[in-house]
């Protein structure tokens, strides 16, 4: 490849933009509705540990696999990997890695806007003051009735779907890249206000301590597999965002004082970018945990915590309206910079495939919207119409994220380590400690392909022990 070729899609203007559009990217539900509640449910601030661990010994050495397949192919992921395959004189069977990870992203789009959309809805109730003076029960039946209303869930699932395709349609300089610099300020800012009123709650000193508190009696072989997966997730891995978004990352970028070129490191902007997705996800465990023990609510709430049980603490404390509002318009910044990525890598490859960036949006996110009506009856008309793992939206979330996810992670690591010459790797990452070097291939060709294993291992069994 000869790299002084532009991506036909654009580039970022600067590395920071690289690192903002993968930041929010990697930002999302996972970290702002998952996180917290696994927490809970493992105990804290020794699963904390575990995931940072989790964090540095696989997230980061796949990431930097993905974002090195992606600069080094300059195309949506389906041509990189056939380009990298070419190149590396293997099969070209390699370029089904840029396939899964587009079809990944497509089948996670589908259900993440159904879900995403629930927040854009509780923003309204937030505002209206809904939440004012709720009863648990009152709080649960406003959940429940939700999800039973076919047409609100239909009606703010096609909302969140034309607001994200609208940015991808946009392109990468016009679209992706204005939507993250103005979006992820915004989120950080939310998040530092969230922080600062939980600080002044009753409950800051309890929250901070459940989040921190080291209680290794409460590990077990389960929560080091959902720590693993909760790595890999949060930082968008195995989806084709990640790759599609380091295509359009520069190698160097000129410095203005001096005017000399300087390289544009894939390592450490990913260090960054999973140091940042990390404080994204602490800070919403600081933000939340002490509004819930504040009411003496229960922490570990399962999925419900986020649209139950915080709904009722935000309607029991003073200036629950303005702070409600905030966090539901913060959860919908987070889901938004997500959901742009997941709809980037199958857009990108239809305009190589020679359809415009506005008929490519429209055909992926009317496709992904239709396939997203399944999950919108799941919650109401279907859903007592179950197979396999449950309703139509368990079984996709389930093929997506605990299979297609963490295989493609496990197929980048490979080929990164194994399959792709080490010069062009080498090169490309320029990486100027060779110990560092050393130390990520080797996480990259043995430890993180042993850890996506088991990952895929245990998804497996426990839905065919369940």
């Amino acid at each position: 490849m000869n790299e002084t070729n532009k991506p036909v899609h654009g580039m970022w203007t600067s590395r920071w933009v690289f690192i903002l559009a993968a930041t929010g990217s990697a930002v999302g539900l996972g970290n702002i509705w998952r996180f917290p509640y696994i927490t809970g449910e493992y105990g804290g601030g020794a699963f904390v540990l575990l995931y940072l661990a989790c964090i540095a010994l696989i997230g980061v050495p796949i990431m930097i696999a993905e974002v090195t397949l992606g600069r080094r192919g300059g195309l949506s992921p389906i041509h990189s990997m056939g380009r990298l395959a070419e190149q590396s004189k293997v099969s070209r069977r390699w370029k089904g890695i840029g396939y899964l990870g587009a079809l990944s992203g497509f089948l996670i789009l589908s259900f993440y806007s159904v879900v995403a959309s629930w927040a854009l809805i509780y923003v309204w109730e937030a505002v209206s003051g809904l939440f004012r003076g709720m009863t648990a029960v009152q709080s649960q039946a406003n959940f429940e009735a939700m999800q039973a209303n076919p047409w609100l869930m239909l009606g703010s699932h096609s909302l969140f779907m034309v607001l994200t395709m609208g940015v991808v349609a946009l392109g990468v300089k016009r679209g992706l890249e204005r939507a993250v610099e103005v979006l992820m300020p915004l989120l950080f800012v939310l998040l530092l206000v969230l922080i600062g009123y939980a600080a002044t709650t009753p409950g800051f000193a309890e929250g901070v301590a459940f989040l921190f508190a080291f209680d290794f009696s409460k590990l077990s072989g389960e929560a080091v597999v959902i720590a693993l997966g909760q790595a890999f997730f949060t930082l968008s891995l195995g989806m084709g965002a990640i790759m599609a978004y380091g295509a359009y990352m520069p190698r160097e970028i000129k410095d203005k004082k001096t005017g000399r070129a300087r390289p544009v490191s894939i390592g450490s902007s990913v260090v960054i970018i999973a140091a940042l997705d990390t404080l994204v996800a602490l800070g919403a465990g600081l933000a939340m945990f002490p509004l819930l023990f504040t009411g003496n609510l229960e922490p570990a709430q399962g999925p419900g915590m986020m649209f139950v049980t915080l709904p009722l603490a935000f309607g029991q404390m003073p200036g629950g309206v303005l702070f409600g509002s905030l966090f539901f318009v913060l959860v919908v910044c987070a889901a938004w910079t997500s959901s742009i990525s997941l709809g980037e890598p199958m857009v990108a490859w239809l305009v190589e495939r020679g359809k415009s960036r506005w008929a490519a949006s429209l055909l992926v996110g009317g496709a992904a919207w239709v396939l997203g009506v399944g999950s919108v009856l799941s919650f109401n008309l279907w859903k007592e119409h179950t197979f396999l793992m449950g309703t139509f939206f368990d079984n996709i979330e389930f093929l997506s994220t605990s299979i297609l996810l963490p295989l493609g992670g496990l197929l980048i690591a490979l080929f990164a380590g194994w399959v792709m010459k080490e010069t062009q790797v080498r090169k490309e990452l320029a990486m100027k400690s060779f110990a560092l070097y050393m130390v990520w291939r080797a996480l990259v060709r043995i430890f993180s392909p042993l850890a996506m294993i088991a990952v895929i291992a245990y998804a497996l069994w426990s839905a065919t022990s369940g």
